[in-house]
């Protein structure tokens, strides 16, 4: 695995730890303020994202596979992957492609973007 994609793929794991964890604060950390998510419900800005985890995790467990990282520019990075996970509402293993945008901002990587395909 090339830096990138290991700083990258660290930093997108971040996020899931924190929906784990259901820690909105390092949630925030992560997304930048004018962050856009794409997902099978709707759009959702970093309020929204952070917002999920107001009454605590969202997320039970998950596994990221297929996880590809491309550099879009000098500071910008693309990551893909498929998720398999379990949401701490429902009983059932869920699964989704999953793109994210990360911007490099004064040394450190920011999600600016993702968007969530549910896997058929």
């Amino acid at each position: 695995m090339d830096t990138l994609t290991e700083e990258i793929a660290t930093q997108e794991r971040q996020v899931w730890d924190a929906l784990v964890a259901g820690n909105g604060e390092a949630d925030r950390q992560l997304l930048d303020p004018a962050f856009l998510g794409v997902y099978p419900d709707g759009f959702a800005d970093r309020d929204a994202h952070c917002d999920q985890l107001a009454d605590g995790p969202s997320i039970h467990s998950y596994t990221l596979d297929q996880i590809t990282v491309k550099a879009v520019g000098a500071d910008h990075a693309m990551i893909a992957y498929h998720a398999t996970f379990q949401r701490c509402s429902k009983n059932i293993t869920e699964t989704m492609y999953v793109s994210s945008l990360w911007e490099k901002q004064a040394g450190r990587w920011i999600n600016i973007f993702s968007q969530d395909t549910p896997a058929t």
